[in-house]
């Protein structure tokens, strides 16, 4: 792709309405665009980064056993109604008529409408365990919309929903969606702790929140000293012995129960980027949803909801992985592998070496922004440290003249001059490396 063509709207300073960093980065790298408070347009690089984190999340789920649909962001107010939910969310809740005075609501969550496309469709155990999910749109009217995507009023959530013949079975999915959830966070590079969190306004049993200690996190998390370890990869342990350790945010935590020695009690703030719950009956038994067992028996369907917030993500992910210049995308999620600057636009000799050095790099299945405008180096510099793609390929005169190519990694500042060759076979192979 080459920059001259793409739209990515930079801008020099940090505006003035952003309050913490990731929103001010994902502002000035030209991810995003306030339309409304709470309310964002995502612009073509955003964009990019959003649809990694979605392919990610959906590929996880799906080695878990989870099947994918999609349900619609508008939904009938008597489905609601029918639970017993309708007044529970106030006026975050946005509710409005249509043209025939139908009554509808847009979508905050989807228990009652998977619910009910359960129960019009599934009626024995043969049919059963059974976990749908969605990634789709969703809307709270926030009273105050604030930090970007991190707290907006329309977000874009992975939600999913388990319907089980028992307690027992209930429980084995939730520690399934509990594993599966760390695995999508890795592959996002992000290290998330999980904590028991109150049940809320979904309701059920037990919950855990996912947490990415921020400083900027809204939430006071408690946990162990193993979790530090685990973050700095001098630890590694496996997920039902994570769920062995201390985690918990602030309204659960209670010092003299929690059973950790002083020196082992971390506390620090988080993001949320993940919620799990045991729903048990708590919709089954208000919308009356049974299956027929073994003998005929009619049994009343246990639930589990599992919860992600996809582009809070986004924002999460920059709050964890950023420098002084600007975004530090991991490899996983960046909107593109690497980005060509060519330092000398309308010199035939380092436009030819750019541009081959451009199509030699997608060749090898890599994905090229190539800056091929006329400002000056140190623009083009400032502006590929900002938007924090994996690699920088530098191609200038003095570098044509020697055949060679400067290859910067963004995450370290480490500088390589390589022949072209062998430029791109670094490259892809730790490209290559990093999506593992």
């Amino acid at each position: 792709m080459r920059l001259s063509r793409y739209f990515l709207p930079l801008l020099k300073e940090d505006p003035k309405e952003a309050q913490i960093l990731s929103h001010r980065l994902m502002l000035r790298a030209g991810m995003i665009r306030q339309e409304a408070a709470g309310i964002y347009s995502w612009l073509p690089l955003g964009l990019r980064v959003l649809e990694e984190v979605e392919r990610i999340t959906a590929e996880e789920l799906d080695k878990a056993g989870c099947v994918r649909l999609l349900m619609p962001t508008l939904q009938p107010t008597d489905l609601w109604k029918e639970s017993g939910r309708y007044e529970a969310l106030g006026k975050e809740m946005l509710r409005f008529n249509d043209r025939a005075e139908r009554e509808l609501l847009y979508s905050p969550t989807c228990e009652e409408m998977i619910v009910n496309i359960f129960r019009s469709n599934v009626t024995t155990y043969r049919q059963l365990p059974l976990n749908l999910y969605q990634i789709q749109w969703k809307f709270r009217d926030e009273v105050r919309p604030r930090f970007g995507v991190m707290r907006g009023r329309e977000f874009l959530m992975k939600d999913g929903y388990s319907f089980h013949m028992n307690l027992e079975d209930a429980r084995r999915e939730y520690s399934a969606m509990y594993d599966a959830y760390h695995a999508i966070f890795s592959r996002l590079g992000l290290t998330a702790i999980a904590v028991a969190a109150d049940s809320g306004a979904i309701g059920g049993s037990l919950s855990h929140e996912f947490q990415v200690l921020a400083e900027t996190g809204e939430s006071q998390v408690y946990y162990d000293a193993a979790f530090d370890e685990i973050r700095s990869g001098t630890r590694v342990m496996s997920g039902e012995e994570m769920r062995a350790l201390y985690a918990a945010a602030d309204e659960m935590h209670k010092p003299e129960t929690c059973g950790l020695p002083v020196d082992r009690l971390r506390t620090a703030r988080g993001i949320e980027v993940g919620h799990i719950f045991l729903l048990g009956r708590k919709y089954t038994d208000a919308m009356q949803v049974n299956v027929t067992d073994a003998q005929g028996k009619e049994i009343r369907v246990e639930m589990g909801t599992y919860g992600i917030g996809v582009s809070r993500l986004v924002g999460a992910i920059i709050e964890a992985s950023h420098d002084a210049n600007g975004i530090i995308w991991p490899e996983s999620v960046a909107p593109f592998d690497v980005g060509v600057i060519n330092l000398r636009s309308g010199d035939a000799a380092c436009d030819a070496a750019s541009e081959r050095l451009t199509r030699t790099l997608e060749a090898r299945g890599l994905r090229v922004l190539y800056d091929d405008t006329d400002q000056r180096g140190g623009a083009k510099f400032a502006g590929m440290d900002l938007i924090g793609l994996p690699w920088q390929a530098v191609v200038g005169p003095r570098g044509v003249a020697a055949g060679q190519v400067e290859v910067k990694y963004r995450r370290t500042g480490e500088k390589t001059e390589l022949a072209e060759a062998e430029a791109v076979e670094m490259i892809a192979r730790r490209t290559k490396e990093a999506r593992r």
